[in-house]
């Protein structure tokens, strides 16, 4: 590592390394030792730089929230959003749609959700859905339809996860046709990241 980098970058760097990893490995299967090796660092100085392994998921999982936050944000700060309109629907969902692209990303958050018996994840993970939530209901859709709408996101998690984008046949093709209409169309995604 360039010990001239600036300190902010050295953290970027590590927080990109820390999301791969925690991808790929999950919470429980990846240690900082698997971080420091993905950012070409030692060890302590992951440690040094952000303490336990927790407080380093706990920074990368806030990051894929923020995500989502900035991008829904992004939709509503762009134009007037009308809660009856589906093509202001169809462009958040495409907002969100845009950030599944990413795997790391898309793993991180999924590695979040099942990691929630961690109690600091858990409020973590509470948090970040009560922000999710409150942005989109700014959209004046009911909590309902803000509701609904998360949970076509969450299948749309599901299925990237498992990589069935890239299926054509059979009932899995089908789901995957009705939930990604050809404007929403991801690159096919390998499967088997998650740990």
């Amino acid at each position: 590592m360039n010990v001239r980098m600036p300190a902010e970058e050295r953290r970027e760097l590590i927080l990109h390394a820390a999301t791969r990893a925690f991808a790929a490995g999950g919470y429980a299967g990846t240690s900082t030792d698997a971080v420091a090796r993905e950012a070409g660092v030692s060890q302590p100085y992951v440690v040094r730089m952000f303490g336990t392994k927790l407080e380093l998921f706990l920074a990368v999982y806030g990051l894929a929230c923020n995500r989502i936050e900035a991008a829904f944000r992004g939709v509503l700060d762009e134009r007037p959003f009308d809660p009856s309109s589906e093509d202001d629907k169809e462009r958040m969902g495409l907002a969100y749609t845009a950030l599944l692209a990413d795997t790391d990303f898309l793993h991180v958050l999924m590695h979040g959700f099942t990691a929630s018996s961690v109690p600091e994840i858990g409020v973590r993970a509470r948090d970040g859905m009560s922000r999710i939530f409150a942005i989109l209901l700014e959209t004046g859709w009911s909590p309902e339809q803000v509701r609904d709408f998360i949970a076509h996101g969450m299948l749309l998690n599901v299925l990237v996860a498992i990589g069935a984008p890239g299926s054509s046949l059979g009932p899995l093709g089908e789901l995957v046709a009705s939930c990604f209409p050809e404007e929403m169309r991801l690159p096919d995604a390998p499967a088997g990241r998650a740990g």
